[in-house]
């Protein structure tokens, strides 16, 4: 136990001292002055310690000027920096300064005359501390051919100039070398090769004005400091296997020692192998066709040194048969009587299935009649799915994935038309689990003769695009299974459709179904409705809401019916077969009133929003009754009316109702009695007859007769003029013309013009018109209208040369033909012609 002790204190005692030999080798041996002073030309300046101290110190500082030649009167004062610390008229100064600050600090003595200073003299004082003891010490040699390198920590800054040596010993010499490392924390400093057989004690001693301090010994060999190189090696895979591999390495030739680490890019953790003694190693159980990563590091001992840094290798496994089989699912839809659409779909091989890249898959149909041209035909595709349409008779359906090494065992498949002796599982049921999860569990199915292998469930949303998501989802469970939870293209708020298939054989039977979902709310929105009113109901139908509104699966509906304007509360009807029913007849409803109807949608979470609203209100049973009755009328009419001999009854009979002059023609002027013998008797007047007609054999403008226009006031009733044209026709055609009462009455003076009864009404009927002519101021410019033939004008021409213009009077017709004549009115002055009078259908009377 004493020599234990003994020992190293020998030892730290001889390097202590081989220390303290380097140190008188490199700081003077004389004790340092108790003071500091700078001697100048014109003065001195003092201090009371020395140029170095700690921060906290007080210094004491003087300045002495020495004699002057000639007698000027000047303060003398100390400066720290440039800020004036005291001053005084005489040869000499003293202040005391506390040191509060690391670093230089720099006093000058000047003589200040007048605003003039002088430079003395000037002293500098530096702040700091002594150094720290330094502390792990390690030295390193790179290589075996290198030279050691030593480094350790330095301490607290000291904020002035510090020197650090290491001193080398290996029991004999001692060697010396200064550091020269700028760095202030961490020193380092290089040494002379060094042989394996000796061992080697090293200390660093640090050195300053304030102190000195030095490390622990580090006593080292070589070998514990020999840092060697990495070391260069080779991975060669068998041919015959992908999963084993043999590592060659080459390092320098003291390493006796080396380990191996390795693991795939995708994964983090390490798989170590160590004690390797030479230079050859075999690994087994790799991943084929998988990237690794490969790390070797070496040292010298296999307990003593350093271990090398790792040199890494990356490189790919080679690829392996697949071992993997397929999973595989189908749909079968029927395209004709004789031919039926097969979709297939599976699902690509894990990584560790596969073994490699999967080239192609090939897709065999076997049927069992081997008549059947597609029996045994192989199609290749470097897809997950396939459809062909074949003859509808069952197939056995088998797919392979292949590699460059091989292929996976075949995955096959029965499709069965005849499924209805395959029963479905009993009892699904679908639970929300939420976190885009639902756990389906189901019965076992009912007896059956075909042994159960499994089931497979399948799930999709209920309102999915099959054109954007083709490929179903679907999982393949084992016979022992009874419930599972999917999470495989789950998302919240969304309804799925899930369908159980049992699989007996390979062959899938009938399903069962049941919708299902993660987590729901509210739907966003609610159904568009749309109604129909009926005798005595109303039909209420529906529209689905879309999928991404419904937030969930649809569990039912609620139609509300309230009567408008009204306080009291609505009527509902709920639906509880959300899936089905798409539409609800509501009866009962009273005729005439007004309804207001809405609808609205629920998931397991709530109620949704209103839809749409609709208001309606039924007709009453007379107004219907009206309705019916007119078109049974109508119809009933023109069923009769389009038979001929009943139409030509109602001919007859409606002609025998209506009025006489309703058939009768309007009658032609030109066939009137008086106009024939006017004609004819136009060479024996006196008068000449273009007074009253234009000669229709000849264009020249008639003859003027001067008509003395003499009026007469009469008794009102003898106004009461009836005018009779004569026969027209086989019909006589009287016309009357009466006056009101409040209108003033005149009547023509007899013509002096000899002739026949119809020479004294012609010109009565002209001095009746020239009689209204004075008496209003509008002009009528309208014939009488013949719907036969309109030849009115041409027999007697409308007036012109009229003073003023005026609005004319529309003529107003009865059910058929107007009767009344209305006396034209003209303004008119000086000579009258017939050619300046038109008569208006207005002048009918009724």
């Amino acid at each position: 136990m004493l020599f234990a002790w003994t020992v190293p204190a020998a030892i730290w005692l001889l390097v202590h001292f081989a220390a303290e030999a380097c140190s008188e080798g490199n700081v003077p041996a004389s004790k340092l002055p108790r003071g500091a002073a700078e001697i100048c030309d014109k003065g001195n300046m003092t201090a009371n310690t020395t140029s170095h101290v700690q921060p906290g110190a007080s210094i004491t500082l003087s300045c002495q000027l020495k004699p002057l030649r000639y007698a000027e009167r000047c303060r003398i004062a100390i400066f720290f920096n440039s800020s004036e610390l005291i001053s005084s008229y005489g040869s000499s100064v003293s202040t005391t300064f506390l040191v509060h600050t690391y670093g230089k600090h720099m006093f000058t003595c000047k003589t200040v005359c007048e605003y003039k200073k002088k430079l003395i003299c000037g002293i500098d004082i530096e702040s700091g501390n002594p150094p720290d003891e330094p502390r792990n010490v390690s030295c390193i040699q790179h290589g075996t051919d290198g030279h050691p390198t030593c480094t350790w920590d330095k301490g607290r800054l000291t904020y002035v100039n510090t020197t650090y040596i290491i001193q080398l010993s290996n029991g004999t010499d001692v060697l010396c070398v200064s550091e020269e490392s700028p760095n202030k924390k961490f020193g380092s400093l290089a040494l002379s090769k060094l042989n394996f057989d000796s061992t080697y004690t090293v200390v660093v001693a640090a050195s300053n004005e304030l102190g000195s301090a030095f490390s622990q010994p580090l006593v080292f060999t070589l070998i514990d400091i020999v840092k060697p190189h990495p070391p260069n090696f080779s991975v060669e895979f068998e041919n015959s296997s992908a999963t084993s591999c043999t590592f060659f390495w080459h390092d320098e030739a003291q390493a006796q020692h080396c380990r191996l680490r390795y693991r795939p890019l995708t994964r983090h953790t390490w798989s170590t192998v160590e004690s390797l003694s030479r230079e050859k190693c075999s690994l087994y159980g790799l991943e084929p066709h998988t990237a690794y990563k490969f790390q070797v590091s070496c040292k010298i001992h296999p307990e003593r040194g350093l271990w090398s840094n790792w040199r890494g290798y990356q490189t790919r496994t080679p690829e392996a048969v697949p071992t993997g089989l397929l999973d595989i699912w189908y749909r079968q839809q029927d395209v004709d009587s004789q031919r039926q659409n097969i979709s297939l779909f599976w699902k690509a091989l894990s990584k560790s299935e596969a073994r490699g890249r999967i080239l192609r898959y090939t897709v065999t149909f076997e049927a069992p009649d081997q008549r059947n041209p597609l029996a045994g035909e192989a199609h290749v595709t470097t897809q997950t799915s396939y459809a062909r349409v074949t003859p509808r008779v069952d197939y056995k359906i088998t797919v392979t994935a292949e590699n460059s090494r091989g292929r996976s065992p075949p995955a096959s498949i029965v499709t069965d038309l005849g499924i209805h002796d395959l029963p479905p599982p009993q009892k699904v049921s679908a639970v929300a689990m939420g976190n885009s999860s639902i756990l389906v569990s189901w019965k076992l199915p009912v007896r059956s003769t075909a042994s159960l292998s499994g089931y497979v469930l399948e799930w999709a949303e209920t309102e999915r695009n099959a054109r954007l998501e083709p490929h179903p989802a679907w999982v393949k469970l084992p016979a022992s299974s009874l419930s599972t939870v999917i999470a495989e293209h789950i998302k919240d708020n969304a309804c799925y459709q899930i369908s159980v298939f049992a699989l007996y054989r390979d062959r899938a039977g009938q399903a069962a179904s049941v919708r299902g979902y993660s987590r729901a709310k509210a739907p966003s929105a609610g159904p568009q409705m749309y109604t129909t009113p009926r005798a005595n109901g109303v039909l209420v139908s529906w529209e689905e809401i879309p999928a991404h509104q419904q937030m969930g699966c649809i569990t039912g509906y609620h139609i509300y019916l309230q009567k408008k304007d009204r306080e009291e509360a609505p009527d509902v009807y709920t639906i509880s077969n959300a899936t089905a029913q798409r539409s609800l007849y509501i009866a009962d409803l009273q005729p005439g009133e007004h309804y207001a109807l809405w609808m609205t949608a629920s998931t397991a979470a709530g109620e949704g929003p209103w839809g749409n609203s609709e208001l309606i209100c039924l007709e009453s049973a007379g107004d219907w009754m009206t309705v019916v009755l007119t078109c049974s009328f109508f119809i009933f009419s023109a069923c009769i009316c389009s038979v001929p001999p009943v139409r030509k009854l109602l001919r007859s009979l409606l002609s025998a109702l209506m009025p006489q002059w309703q058939s009768k023609a309007i009658p032609d002027p030109a066939n009137a009695t008086w106009a024939k013998n006017y004609m004819s008797m136009k060479a024996e007047l006196s008068l000449p007859s273009s007074l009253f007609l234009h000669s229709t054999s000849s264009f020249e403008e008639p003859e003027t007769t001067e008509v003395e226009e003499a009026f007469a006031k009469t008794d009102p009733l003898a106004l009461q003029d009836k005018l009779l044209f004569g026969s027209i026709g086989n019909d006589d055609w009287p016309l009357e013309s009466g006056l009101g009462p409040e209108e003033p009455g005149y009547k023509p003076l007899p013509s002096t013009a000899d002739g026949v009864v119809y020479e004294q009404q012609l010109p009565d009927l002209y001095k009746r018109i020239a009689v209204e002519v004075t008496e209003h101021t509008q002009t009528v410019s309208k014939s009488i209208a013949n719907p036969v033939t309109n030849k009115a004008a041409a027999y007697l021409p409308s007036v012109t040369g009229a003073t003023e213009d005026h609005p004319e009077l529309e003529c107003n017709p009865l059910s058929v033909f107007p009767t009344t004549f209305l006396t034209p009115v003209l303004s008119y002055e000086g000579n009258l012609t017939l050619d300046m009078v038109k008569i208006n259908c207005s002048s009918f009377t009724r």
